[in-house]
């Protein structure tokens, strides 16, 4: 490849384009992009690193002083600009190969990956490494807090990703985190997911079992106890691996854990040794499962405890992840990112022990490509009985999945009523506004959760 200086990214406002955009401009090359959904974080992150965007895709954007054209998986082959790069000869990649190429290679290479709790635990340990000096770089498919961004340029001699099992791109359909050269890794559980690239659970393993051989000999990879899909992959893995959870039997044990004002209290023992007490700044069992397995990969990379726990402690999350959007009038409004029903239940039951003796609404749009279709219809139903009121909206943009394979989800909420629950079918967002208006009392807690943006509703639910 001939000598790079001035880098064009296609579907630029992705949430891992744009931290790539940012890593680029950060190492010093010169790069836009273009996409037809511009609008914040990421158009603001662009913005702010002077990224300039193009809106639409048109052919006249490929110049010829273009030296690399980076595709995002949101576009195909038919895409206006992707045909002028083809018809041109231009150089191009997929994402994450490029990731691999400008900041992987020569690096120690730290991968979480697994279908819930990634962004998180990719985030946290990002911050352990940063906040005791290790100047890593990372890409977190979700906005640090710590950091204001959702990467960083490295400057020393580790690179945090998470590690995505969604499609490369048109030209290589195989998941992105094939391409991370990991060195230790960090598995967090394995689900069904991706119904629109995936068909069933058996393909997903095949992903993972791809990847899991992947981590050299003499890394490591860090995976959840309790989790039968895992114990089905790791018949690849030629790397040491390591358990961690609440139960025996876990390499990595938590114990003693406890939820006061706002912090996880837990000790971490290995293989029957206790090691230290460590303080989380999250909410949530299951957030403290996630800082475990941070806490076990960051002593066998030779950091204290004292590090590990100072970093816990400052820790401030990510923004769409229990997210606290507003209070008023003694209501409080949660923004979260949850749309799987392991990730619903997990994040009711977090925010349930957190406001302990308060009522929780749960109000959720079926917006991702799998919550939309009917394959969770029987699961989601249980995920929301730790809720005392559920409001389902309706689907979002259902005309892209066949009509036979949508969810129902009037059906849904007569399945959580014949369960016990409280819920109420409401499609409209500024009915289901209304109606919160209309019910809430001082003291609730609503947790909106959707992975998009659900109409602005958080901020309508407090003007109300």
């Amino acid at each position: 490849m001939k000598d790079i200086k001035n880098i064009y990214l296609i579907a630029v406002c992705g949430t891992g384009m744009a931290a790539l955009a940012g890593l680029l401009k950060g190492a010093g090359y010169k790069v836009s992009g273009s996409d037809v959904h511009i609008y914040p974080p990421m158009s603001v992150l662009l913005e702010n690193a002077g990224i300039p965007v193009l809106p639409g895709y048109q052919k006249e954007n490929i110049t010829g002083d273009i030296d690399l054209v980076i595709i995002g998986n949101a576009v195909s082959k038919t895409n206006e600009e992707v045909q002028a790069v083809l018809q041109a000869g231009l150089d191009y990649m997929s994402f994450p190969q490029a990731l691999s190429h400008f900041f992987l290679e020569g690096r120690k290479s730290l991968v979480v990956t697994g279908t819930h709790g990634k962004t998180t635990t990719t985030a946290l340990l990002s911050w352990v490494l940063h906040a005791s000096g290790r100047k890593p770089g990372f890409m977190v498919g979700g906005w640090l807090k710590n950091f204001n961004n959702n990467h960083q340029v490295p400057e020393g001699d580790y690179f945090v990703t998470e590690g995505d099992e969604y499609d490369s791109a048109f030209f290589d359909k195989g998941p992105k985190f094939l391409h991370y050269r990991p060195d230790a890794s960090i598995l967090t559980g394995i689900e069904f997911d991706h119904a629109d690239i995936f068909k069933n659970l058996d393909q997903i393993k095949d992903a993972f079992r791809k990847y899991v051989s992947l981590i050299r000999p003499e890394g490591v990879i860090l995976v959840k106890h309790a989790d039968a899909n895992i114990q089905d992959v790791l018949g690849e893995a030629v790397c040491r691996v390591e358990t961690y959870g609440y139960l025996d039997g876990a390499d990595w044990q938590i114990g003693d854990y406890r939820f006061e004002s706002g912090y996880g209290y837990f000790s971490l023992s290995y293989q029957g040794e206790k090691k230290a007490d460590f303080q989380l700044a999250m909410i949530g069992r299951h957030n403290v499962e996630n800082a475990a397995a941070v806490a076990a990969l960051c002593i066998g990379l030779g950091l204290t405890a004292d590090e590990i726990n100072s970093a816990f402690k400052s820790f401030q999350g990510i923004k769409r992840r229990q997210e606290v959007v507003g209070i008023k009038n003694g209501v409080t409004v949660l923004d979260d990112f949850a749309h799987h029903p392991t990730a619903i239940r997990l994040t009711l039951e977090a925010v349930k022990e957190a406001y302990s003796g308060q009522r929780v609404w749960a109000v959720f749009e079926p917006r991702s490509a799998t919550s939309k279709r009917k394959v969770f219809e029987q699961d989601f139903p249980d995920s929301f009985l730790a809720a005392d009121q559920v409001v389902f909206a309706g689907l979002f943009a259902p005309e892209k999945i066949k009509e036979e394979e949508r969810l129902d989800p009037e059906r849904v909420v007569d399945l959580i009523r014949q369960k016990g629950g409280n819920a109420n079918y409401i499609a409209e967002v500024d009915d289901i506004v209304a109606f919160i208006a209309e019910n809430a009392e001082s003291g609730d807690v609503v947790l909106v959760m959707s992975s998009g943006g659900f109409g602005g509703i958080h901020q309508k639910i407090l003007d109300q």
